[in-house]
């Protein structure tokens, strides 16, 4: 024989929120926003910071970095490792190129998205010319108001 527990009354109400198409399309909206962002680092680091480097004189844009305390090491991740106190220009540029390109990206995606809906609306908004039939029918129900045909009318 099953054993059946009660079951809170909040569990029925956490189920109707979980399944409304609002919930289920944030849901699906984070986890493309996180592999869209995988797609922006990779942008960053491995196609804009090689020519933005070579633009500048061969510098390793991502590895840029000020020493405030502390040994420089051959590197950004060496020198934190040391202990050192620094600034991390690059990855701060690299952070503000990767926002860029994702306020950018989705600039246009809402564009995209806003004219389509205006043209959706434009669309559903015009209704449809009257047919003859529609236009044949008008006029009698127009005639009926004004009392009937004008005299003199064929019958």
């Amino acid at each position: 024989m099953p054993l059946s527990l009660p079951r809170p009354g909040w569990v029925k109400e956490f189920r109707a929120f979980i399944m409304r198409g609002s919930v289920v399309d944030l849901a699906v909206g984070i986890v493309v926003g996180a592999a869209f962002t995988g797609i922006v680092n990779s942008l960053v680091q491995d196609l804009i910071n090689p020519v933005i480097g070579l633009l500048i004189g061969g510098v390793d844009f991502s590895n840029l970095f000020v020493v405030l305390s502390g040994e420089r090491g051959p590197s950004l991740e060496a020198t934190r490792h040391s202990g050192a106190a620094v600034l991390a220009v690059g990855q701060f540029l690299n952070a503000i190129l990767r926002f860029l390109i994702v306020a950018l990206a989705i600039f246009w995606l809402l564009r995209m998205l806003t004219r389509l809906r205006l043209r959706h609306s434009q669309e559903k908004a015009a209704p449809p010319a009257p047919t003859t039939q529609e236009k044949l029918l008008m006029e009698i129900r127009d005639l009926l108001r004004q009392g009937g045909p004008p005299r003199g009318a064929a019958e």
